[in-house]
């Protein structure tokens, strides 16, 4: 008998269907079964004892079958020997604090509030040209208001070249020529470096060293590996170590055991550029011929807004051309110290200086309040060692926000 290929299909299907119903009948049906009303505990028993299916399969219908939470009790008590854990209340808090971003000011209105803080107006140094047609370099209009605040809120804080500084770290004992030596050789020292570490390697220098001591000839009969030692805390003090030893030898051969009392003659040493070779000029001769532009120099009169220069040479170029010359020397000592306690190249202190508070600086830089909200979540938690019920609270931070 023929049967159409409609008919063949609709069978096929049938006996597939009651293929996957036969697999399902006794793993799948004994689950769901486990789980109605009353055969909570057969499903217990099932896990116990897998292999005697007809009794956990007449288990299902036993009477007095246990509640599925009692069922899932015993089962815990069983995994967890040590104890059982249950958690009892969770409470959670938010706590609110406020953070002052260290490279923010920390100005406050007169209520506490913080304050905005207003930049004052770029009045860099101009051209101008004259009748005869000569160029003349007019400062900026505020320098000396900007200058004499500096001055006013250095003599508040001790910095670090105020004790530490090149000028002062030779030994008084010392002969003219001999402190003008160790003058020299503490700039060298100081480039990359702070000057309390400069100061450290300075003081190894001049007690270490043996006779005739920190001097020229002393130098100079000092091993370089020896050297290298008592300077190895300021940076790049390999390169250093070698310059150091150069230069000692050119001053004896070229100079007469004397550094040389001109620009020229100071560039002309290995390691000494021209910012060591106007501070030495004035701090060991007592002869402002420049002024020693530094990091600090270039740094600080830029945000000022008295120019815009890429290089510390541009930098001294510009300020010479306007700046009276009886402030050359105390210039870089003035802006040194103000750039190590309150203009910090990295989180400048804004909210201390008068020059933000009366407008002065385009630079100044406005606060930020952060809210950081802390969310904690408490867990009262009741433990069963076996010697009594024991309970314990716990605080666990969740997530931190910042708003």
């Amino acid at each position: 008998m023929k049967t159409s290929r409609l008919a063949r299909e609709a069978a096929s299907i049938s006996k597939t269907s009651e293929l996957i119903t036969r697999r399902q009948t006794r793993s799948f049906a004994t689950t769901l079964n486990a789980f109605s009303a009353d055969g909570a505990a057969a499903f217990a028993a099932k896990q116990e004892d897998t292999n005697d299916n007809s009794s956990s399969l007449s288990s299902l219908s036993s009477p007095g079958a246990p509640d599925i939470e009692d069922v899932a009790g015993t089962s815990s008590a069983r995994k967890r020997k040590r104890g059982i854990t249950t958690p009892a209340t969770t409470v959670t808090t938010v706590e609110a604090t406020t953070r002052v971003s260290s490279r923010k000011s920390g100005i406050k209105t007169e209520d506490g509030s913080p304050a905005r803080i207003k930049k004052g107006r770029k009045q860099p140094a101009k051209k101008v040209v004259n009748e005869l047609g000569e160029v003349d370099i007019h400062p900026p209009a505020n320098w000396e208001i900007i200058y004499d605040a500096v001055q006013e809120m250095r003599k508040k804080v001790l910095a670090p070249v105020d004790t530490m500084g090149c000028e002062s770290l030779a030994e008084d004992t010392r002969s003219p020529r001999d402190k003008r030596f160790q003058t020299l050789i503490a700039l060298m020292l100081s480039s990359q470096t702070k000057d309390t570490t400069t100061a450290v390697a300075m003081s190894r220098l001049q007690n270490q060293l043996p006779a005739p001591g920190f001097t020229l000839e002393g130098i100079l009969a000092v091993d370089p590996v020896r050297l290298n030692e008592l300077i190895y805390a300021v940076g790049f003090h390999n390169n250093k170590t070698r310059y150091i030893k150069a230069t000692a030898q050119i001053l004896a051969d070229k100079f007469n055991s004397e550094i040389p009392d001109t620009i020229e003659g100071l560039i002309s040493l290995p390691g000494v550029g021209p910012k060591m070779a106007y501070l030495c000029m004035s701090a060991a001769w007592g002869r402002d011929e420049g002024i020693g532009v530094d990091v600090h120099v270039h740094r600080i009169t830029n945000l000022w807004g008295w120019h815009k220069t890429k290089q510390p040479e541009e930098t001294r170029a510009a300020l010479e051309a306007w700046l009276p010359r009886e402030k050359w020397h105390e210039i870089n000592h003035l802006l040194v110290g103000f750039g190590q306690t309150i203009c910090l190249p990295v989180g400048r202190k804004c909210g201390e200086c008068a020059l933000s508070t009366r407008r002065l600086c385009p630079g100044a830089v406005a606060q930020k309040t952060t809210v950081v909200k802390k969310k904690r979540k408490t867990e009262e938690v009741m433990e069963d060692d076996g010697k009594g019920v024991k309970a314990e609270v716990k605080d666990i931070l969740v997530k931190n926000e910042e708003v």
